[in-house]
This record gives C-alpha cells, sequence and structure tokens, in this order.
C-alpha cells in the first residue's frame, strides 16, 4: 500500500456513503473495500450471512442491509469513515439521515440492469444535500453486462456529466480487468486475487485512445485549465486530468464512472484510488451554517459542533453516531444538546467497525463516531459547546404511508409494549406510534409494509414480546377539491374573568403546496401577532379533516377580514378562531380523498408478461412503460399503495418464482369513491 503525508491530518479524511439500488451489490462493495484494506482478513458474503455491515439477525436472514453501518479504514495514507445505506426504498429515511452528514459517495449501478428505481431516489436524495458522488458500474462478469448501456441509462435518468475513466478487459464471464484510461496501463485480477499492472493490451489500444480521447474533451469542455491544456497541446496530462476530474467530482460539474465486480474482487483497488483522488476531504466542504446563520470552520480548535444521525441502544448502552463539524470532544467532556436544551455528559468515545467499536480518548473535527451516555439525543440533535451554542439543520423525515395494529398477545405486557415502541421510534424517527381516537388500538406507521415487519420483529426478538398484529393500512390524505369564500367565525367565550374575543373570515382554495397561509387584511384590522396566531391555528386545524379525520393537504388559506376587542382579544383567541374556522371552512368545501401511489417496476420473464399486466391493471395500475433488461423485461406502471399488500407472494405464484419487483412511493392521487378511508 503506497503511503502519502499530509501536513493537514483532515486532508487525508474521507467520510463517504455507498449508495444502491437493493441487490445492486453495495454491500459486497463495503465487504471487499474493507477486505482490500486490511480491516477485514476474510471477505464476507451476503448470502452466507458473513457481511461485516450486515450485522443485525433480521439483515443476515433477509438478505438485504436495513440500518445504515458505520466502518472506518485506512487506504493510501488516508482514512475512509464509511456508511453502507440500505437500498431498498423503505428504509430510504436512513440513507437521508447519513446523505446529512457524508461529504461525498459511491453510486453502485448493476451492469445489467443500469438505474434502476431506488438508484433514482438515492440520487436524487444526494443531488438535495449537494453530495459529490463517483460512479461504480457493478456485476461487470454478469451475462448482459454493458458498461456503455450503463452509463447511457445514468446519463438519460439522472442527467449528471458522466466522466468514464476505465475500459473493460473481457465480458461477462470473461471479465478479466480494466484499462486505466488517465495512466494508460492495464490493471488484471487474476484468480489469486492480486492485482496487475501490466502495458494496454494491442487489441484494446485503439480503442482505449479513442476513449481518452472522448475522455479529455469532455473534460476540457467543462474545466476551464484543462481546455487550456488542450488548445495548447491538444491532450492532456495524466496531472491534469486527474486534477480536472477532482474538480468536476467535487463541484457536481461530472461524475467519474468506473466499472467492476466486486464479488470476485475486480475493481476494488482503482475505486479506492477514485475515492482518494476525486471525493473531497472536510476541509474541502463548505463550512457549516447554523439556522441563525452563523458558520462554524472545519478546525479541531474552533468551538465544538456536531449533529447527531443516528441513535442505536445495545445490550451496553446507548449509542448515538454524530458527525463532528467543528471543534474537538474528549472523553468526559460536557456537550449542550440544543434540541432538548440541556447539558449532557459524553461517557466514552468510539470508533464505530459496524457492531465492533474501539475506544477513543477524543473526536475532532471531520470525525464519524458513536458516543456513550447522552440520554436527550435523538437522530438531528445539534451537539456543541456550551460557552458556544449553535443549532444545525435536521435531516428531514418523510411522513408515514402505512399503519399497522399493534397489541400484546398478554394483557400485562402493555408497558412493555409501550415503552418497546417509544425506544423504536427513537432510534428511527420514521416511525411514528399512535393511538387510534376511535378503536384505542396501538397503531405504528412507517415508510412501507417491509419496514412494519422489520420493526414488529425487532421488538418480538429484542424484547421477548409476543404480539398480534393488524393488516397494514395506508396513510390517506385529504384535500380541497373545490373552496369557499367569506366564510366567517367568531370565538366569543365569557366565563368570569378575561373574555376571549376574535373575529376571523377566512377564503379556502386548492393550492399545489402542502399549505400556504396569507393575509390580505387592510387598515390594521387584525394586528400581525394576531395573524400568526390564525396561521397557527389554521395549521393545528390540518390534523384532521372532515372525510375521515385524515391530515389535510393541498390547501391555500387567505385571512380577508376580522375584528378585535380592546381587553378580550388575545392570541389564544385568534388560534382558536383559526383552528374552528378552518374545521368549519373545510366541512363547507367539497373534499377529495387522496390516496398514496407507488411507481412499481416488475422484472419478469417474456413469457409471464400477459399475467403480469392483467394483474396490474386489476390493482388499479397505469403502465407507464417497459423495457428489455437482461432477457426479461421490466414493465413500469403507478399503483396505489393499498393494492400491493401481499404483492410479492402473488408476483411470485404468477411467474414460478422468477419475477421480482420494486416499489417507490411517487405521492398521492385522488382515491375512488368506494374507498373506505378507514
Amino acid at each position: 500500500m503506497r503511503t502519502t503525508h499530509h501536513p493537514d491530518p483532515l486532508a487525508v479524511v474521507r467520510n463517504l456513503g455507498i449508495l444502491a439500488h437493493v441487490d445492486a451489490g453495495k454491500t459486497t462493495v463495503t465487504e471487499r473495500i474493507l477486505f482490500a484494506t486490511g480491516t477485514t482478513h476474510k471477505r464476507g458474503e451476503v448470502h452466507d450471512g458473513t457481511t461485516v455491515t450486515d450485522f443485525d439477525p433480521q439483515e443476515r436472514d433477509r438478505g438485504i442491509t436495513i440500518f445504515a453501518a458505520a466502518v472506518s479504514c485506512a487506504w493510501d495514507g488516508h482514512r475512509l469513515n464509511l456508511i453502507d445505506t440500505p437500498g431498498h426504498v423503505d428504509f430510504a429515511d436512513e440513507v437521508e439521515r447519513s446523505l446529512r452528514v457524508l461529504d461525498g459517495a459511491v453510486a453502485v449501478f448493476d451492469a445489467v440492469a443500469g438505474v434502476e428505481p431506488q438508484s433514482e431516489s438515492v440520487w436524487r436524495q444526494a443531488d438535495r444535500h449537494g453530495v459529490p458522488r463517483i460512479a461504480f458500474v457493478n456485476k461487470m462478469d454478469r451475462a448482459g453486462a454493458d458498461l456503455d448501456a450503463a452509463v447511457e441509462s445514468i446519463r438519460r435518468r439522472l442527467h449528471p456529466a458522466p466522466l468514464v475513466v476505465q475500459l473493460p478487459i473481457g465480458s461477462e464471464d470473461g471479465f478479466t480487468g480494466v484499462v486505466d484510461l488517465v495512466r494508460m496501463r492495464a490493471l488484471t485480477w487474476p484468480d489469486d486475487g492480486t492485482v496487475r499492472e501490466e502495458p494496454v493490451p494491442d487489441s484494446l489500444r485503439e480503442e482505449a485512445l479513442g476513449r481518452r480521447r472522448t475522455l479529455e474533451e469532455a473534460v476540457a469542455e467543462r474545466h476551464p485549465a484543462a481546455l487550456e491544456e488542450f488548445c495548447d497541446r491538444e491532450t492532456l496530462s495524466a496531472g491534469t486530468l486527474t486534477a480536472a476530474l477532482r474538480d468536476l467530482t467535487r463541484s457536481g460539474d461530472g461524475v467519474v464512472v468506473l466499472c467492476g465486480s466486486a464479488y470476485r474482487d475486480r475493481g476494488v483497488e482503482p475505486l479506492l484510488d477514485a475515492v482518494v483522488a476525486y471525493l473531497p476531504s472536510p476541509l474541502d466542504v463548505p463550512a457549516v451554517r447554523g439556522e441563525n446563520g452563523e458558520e462554524r470552520p472545519c478546525d479541531p480548535a474552533a468551538p465544538f459542533a456536531a449533529l447527531a444521525f443516528k441513535v442505536h441502544a445495545t445490550p451496553t448502552g446507548r449509542l448515538t453516531y454524530v458527525r463532528v463539524y467543528a471543534g474537538t470532544i474528549e472523553k468526559g467532556a460536557t456537550v449542550w444538546d440544543a434540541g432538548a436544551r440541556r447539558t449532557e455528559r459524553v461517557g466514552r468515545i468510539l470508533r464505530v467497525q459496524a457492531d465492533r467499536h474501539a475506544p477513543l480518548e477524543r473526536a475532532v473535527a471531520g470525525d464519524i463516531v458513536a458516543v456513550v451516555g447522552l440520554r436527550s439525543a435523538r437522530a438531528g440533535s445539534t451537539l456543541c459547546a456550551p460557552e458556544a451554542p449553535l443549532v444545525l439543520e435536521p435531516p428531514s423525515v418523510a411522513d408515514p404511508v402505512v399503519s399497522v395494529a399493534v397489541e400484546p398477545q398478554r394483557a400485562v405486557d402493555s408497558d412493555r409494549l409501550a415503552s418497546a415502541l417509544a425506544r423504536l421510534a427513537e432510534e428511527d424517527p420514521s416511525l411514528v406510534v399512535r393511538t387510534d381516537p376511535e378503536t384505542g388500538q396501538t397503531l405504528l406507521s412507517g415508510m412501507g409494509e417491509l419496514h412494519l415487519e422489520v420493526a414488529v420483529e425487532k421488538v418480538r426478538r429484542e424484547h421477548g414480546l409476543a404480539l398480534n398484529t393488524g393488516r397494514p393500512r395506508v396513510g390517506y390524505r385529504e384535500t380541497v377539491g373545490r373552496g369557499v369564500s367569506g366564510l366567517v367565525f367568531r370565538h366569543v367565550k365569557q366565563d368570569g374573568g378575561a373574555g376571549q374575543f376574535a373575529h376571523v373570515v377566512l377564503d379556502v382554495e386548492p393550492s399545489r403546496e402542502d399549505f400556504e397561509f396569507r393575509s390580505a387584511v387592510v387598515g390594521g384590522r387584525v394586528p400581525q401577532e394576531y395573524v400568526r396566531a390564525v396561521e397557527a391555528g389554521c395549521r393545528d386545524a390540518l390534523a384532521e379533516g372532515p372525510l375521515g379525520g385524515h391530515p389535510v393537504t393541498g390547501l391555500r388559506v387567505t385571512l380577508t377580514d376580522g375584528a378585535t376587542h380592546v381587553k378580550d382579544s388575545s392570541d389564544t383567541a385568534f388560534r382558536t378562531a383559526g383552528r374552528a374556522g378552518l374545521r368549519e371552512a373545510l366541512r363547507a368545501c367539497a373534499m377529495v380523498l387522496l390516496e398514496p401511489v407507488a411507481e412499481v417496476t416488475v422484472t419478469v420473464p417474456e413469457d409471464a408478461v400477459g399475467a403480469v399486466l392483467g394483474d396490474l391493471a386489476a390493482r388499479r395500475g397505469r403502465v407507464s412503460g417497459s423495457a428489455v433488461r437482461g432477457g426479461s423485461r421490466a414493465v413500469t406502471a403507478t399503483v396505489p399503495l393499498a393494492e400491493l399488500f401481499g404483492y410479492a407472494t402473488r408476483l411470485r405464484s404468477r411467474t414460478q418464482g422468477r419475477g421480482t419487483f420494486t416499489a417507490r412511493p411517487t405521492g398521492y392521487a385522488p382515491a375512488p369513491a368506494a374507498t373506505s378511508p378507514r
């Protein structure tokens, strides 16, 4: 292993995630990285349940990544803090929380399937967070593998500028290595597991030169310094090309594309070199900014600031995973939890290796570590120096779309179940626990059927509880189809002492936004502080709509007039008027029930396409396209989420076990009139 010395220790840190669609091979990529860097001495396999990062029993039973796992390793004198993220759409919030604290990412694609639905979703998540990426086209040894087709799908569906820096040597089962187009050398991997550097084979030299020329032109088109050298010399040196690729990656103006077969240990070392060469260090990303606009530099000497992005309860204690953005934190230090507004004492600091941990005396800016001893911190909490408070923007949390009723088989276990569910929701903010006001049942809500299955099984295994669960139910919404104008509501209350008086006039109409509020009051008839109270009351009213008590979305409320009383008007009175007035207005509106829908991609053999199309139509699915994918056909359709419960079993029976599908929630659509909201 080469060793490079840098004057600043932060320059050799890379905080990156591995992103992909389920089954694209990202966990195998992670395992091969750990093996190549000497972190592990045996290759972990997903199908054997021996991987380092998929250490949870459910992950090993199901053969998928469910929980984001952090590991650290070293390569070429650099320290890589790596997070292996889930690929299933039900666990997209785990990806969201991870991306919030990462500086870069490796997006893994299947060389046969190219860009798949969840590949697109995680790519868009990374776009929102401004995370630079490099792409790794995996499974080049599969039948039907095609690097050019995979790159074209990246260009067409994700819209980056793909900069392909490798040419595969051999195809499908004969894939043995790659030509490095930057340094114009061949890298091959014999069966003994070593990597060999050789001259470019004569049979590929002409094609390699042509692809190198294409790469130079694409880089020169986007990078001023490269363009200047290209115009002067009509070519680019390896050093200039590497520097330009680094700049384009970090600015997001280009995406470096590599290829390989992680399962067969081919292409991992150049991928690691690319991570070091192109992805940013903590010093290369902008200073973290608090909600009040204050910036905190990535400097160990700056006031301490960190963001908690994951909480995990273990038999030995509660682990809070944090990204340190500024300053230094030491074992035994006192920190300020800005969300809970209380001080906490740091018991221990741990370097995380999935389910194994190594103690540290301190962590500095740029580190990703786990902390033991924090009682109040949640995912999204800001931890900072008590004398220099700061609040960082937390990761966003998606609204749950599916609910299931949960109850213990023994009534005496009710308190234990409540405690277990509270801990579950603390670890995973995308899980919501509530009580149905009509039935009194405990409802667990999440991002999909699999998400809830995993959560319920976690309660059973970790808390030893026997549970009964109901049939999953989707989370409906209500919206305004036709609004009302001039709804007058007066709130007057006199019961001795100070009274309450508020008079509001509201217009309600449909909107493309979730909720809009504006004031058209003139002449100061409703003071500004009371206008804010009316808006708060309207937001309160959105929790339950008139059709079935579902959350209300897609409306604009305008306060057009009102009146006050010199003594009895108050914020409380106007908030009450806003809440009750909007509820009355919604009852007068023409309301529409909305149901969640998902984009479904079903991959089946050609002889089963007809049966699958018929089944999708019976489930109220609208087919939007199909494509040939590696000898099978991938059918894309929009299907109501409620119609997908149990679909995996039905698909297997219709295709003799050869069909697979993925579903990605895409929003809401009007539900049929006969749909029951309860």
